[in-house]
C-alpha cells in the first residue's frame, strides 16, 4: 500500500466528520493541491482544475517542483490558463493514492490503511473536498472551474452541490452521467483487479501485489482513451523486431501490443489498486440527473433538468469526434443543459484523431479553445 506524492505538494485539512454522500465519514483527511500565479486584491481571479482518474496535483512546473507536469503545455506564464493572469488551483481527487486520504492511506484510529474500510466514495464527495480546499483560500466565487474527464463529472457536482461558487465552466472530454460502454469498459477493468489472486480482497502488499491484474485494467483504459484512427495510423500493422518479440506462447508480436505493455507496466507500481476500484466505480454512480429527482427522491433521473438546475455566466463544453469512452454528444448534452438554466453555453466539437486523451496531446486544438474562452472572462 503505497502513495505517490509528488515533490512541492501542498495539504488542505478537511474538518473531522467530513461526511460523504453515500454514509461514512472521515476524520483527518487532507486534499492533495498545487497552485501557479497570485490571487489578486479582490480574489477574483481563481480558476480550479479538477483531474481525471490518475493525474496528481502537480499540472504544471511551479515554484514548489521545477518537474514538467502533466498538462504542462496548457499551464503556465503566456500558456493558455496564463498564470500571469490567473491564480490556478489544481486539486488530487479524494480517493487517490496522489497525496489526497484514500484507501491506500493510513486510517487515524487503526494506523493501518484503510484498504476496503475506505466509506463508498462519490463523485460528489470529491466535488465537496474541492470546494473545501477553494473556500480554505480564501476563496468565495472561482472565475472558472475546468474539468477534464473524470473532472468533467467532479466539477458539475461541484457547481450544483456549491451553487454561486463559480462563475463560469469549461468541461473537457467530461460527462454528466456514466453510459453503459463506460460502465462496462471500467466493470472489466475492476474484475480484471479483483480476480488477481494476489489482490486478497484489497489485502495486497508491495510484495504480493495484484501486477497482473492491474496491467490488464490499464491496457483496457489506454485501448479507451485513444482512437481507433490514432491506432492505425501509429502502428499499423508493424511487427515487433525479432530480437524484440515475445517467444512465449502467444506473447507480443505487434508493435501495438509492446506499446500497451509498457504502458501498463509503468502504470502498474505508481497507482494503488484499491484507489483504482473506488475511483473507477465512483465514476458508473455519477447521474447530474438525480438532482432533478423530487424532493422524496422518487421519479426517474433527468440528466439534462438536472444540468439546468445550475447556474452560470458562462460555459464551454469541449469534446472530440473520435472519443468513445466519453463520446461527443455527453458534451453536446452539457453544453445545452447549461443554456436551459440561463448559461450563455458554447458546445465545441474537435476533430482531433487522438480520441479522450487528446485534450492532454492535442494542444493545438485545446489550448486556443480553452484560452479564447478565458480571455472572454
Amino acid at each position: 500500500m503505497t502513495e505517490f506524492i509528488p515533490p512541492g505538494t501542498r495539504y488542505h485539512a478537511l474538518p473531522d466528520g467530513f461526511a460523504m454522500k453515500r454514509g461514512g465519514r472521515l476524520d483527518g483527511a487532507r486534499i492533495a493541491f498545487e497552485t501557479w500565479g497570485e490571487l489578486n486584491a479582490a480574489r477574483d481571479n481563481a480558476v480550479l482544475i479538477v483531474t481525471g482518474l490518475s493525474p496528481d496535483a502537480h499540472a504544471a512546473a511551479n515554484a514548489g517542483n521545477s518537474e514538467p507536469g502533466w498538462w504542462e503545455a496548457m499551464l503556465g506564464p503566456g500558456k493558455p490558463i496564463d498564470s500571469q493572469r490567473w491564480f490556478v488551483i489544481c486539486v488530487n481527487s479524494l480517493g487517490s493514492c496522489k497525496g489526497s486520504t484514500g484507501p491506500a492511506s493510513i486510517h487515524p484510529v487503526t494506523r493501518e490503511p484503510y484498504r476496503l474500510d475506505f466509506p463508498e466514495l462519490s463523485i460528489e464527495d470529491g466535488a465537496d473536498a474541492a470546494a473545501h480546499v477553494v473556500r480554505g483560500l480564501g476563496i468565495e466565487r472561482l472565475a472558472c472551474v475546468i474539468g477534464n474527464s473524470m473532472g468533467g463529472m467532479t466539477a458539475l457536482a461541484l457547481l450544483i452541490r456549491h451553487p454561486g461558487l463559480a462563475r463560469a465552466h469549461i468541461n473537457i472530454s467530461g460527462a454528466a452521467r456514466a453510459l453503459p460502454f463506460s460502465i462496462a469498459i471500467r466493470s472489466l477493468q475492476r474484475e480484471a483487479i479483483r480476480l488477481d489472486p494476489h489482490w486478497y480482497q484489497g489485502r495486497y502488499d508491495e510484495r504480493s501485489y495484484p501486477e497482473a491484474g492491474m496491467r490488464m485494467a490499464r491496457k483496457l483504459g489506454v485501448i479507451t482513451y485513444r482512437s481507433a484512427l490514432e491506432w492505425d495510423g501509429r502502428f499499423g500493422r508493424v511487427r515487433l523486431d525479432s530480437d524484440r518479440a515475445d517467444e512465449e506462447p502467444f506473447g507480443l508480436e505487434f508493435e501495438v501490443e509492446s506499446y500497451l505493455e509498457g504502458h501498463a507496466r509503468r502504470f502498474v507500481r505508481r497507482f494503488d489498486p484499491n484507489c483504482y476500484l473506488y475511483l473507477s466505480r465512483s465514476m458508473d454512480w455519477f447521474d447530474l440527473g438525480d438532482y432533478a429527482r423530487g424532493d422524496d427522491g422518487a421519479g426517474p433521473a433527468d440528466t439534462r433538468a438536472g444540468l439546468a438546475r445550475i447556474r452560470l455566466e458562462k460555459a464551454l463544453a469541449i469534446g472530440v469526434h473520435t472519443d468513445i469512452l466519453f463520446p461527443l454528444q455527453q458534451q453536446q448534452e452539457i453544453a445545452e443543459g447549461l443554456a436551459a438554466g440561463g448559461a450563455d453555453a458554447e458546445f465545441l466539437p474537435l476533430p482531433s484523431p487522438q480520441g479522450h486523451d487528446a485534450f492532454l496531446v492535442d494542444i493545438a486544438r485545446f489550448g486556443p479553445a480553452v484560452a479564447g474562452f478565458l480571455a472572454k472572462l
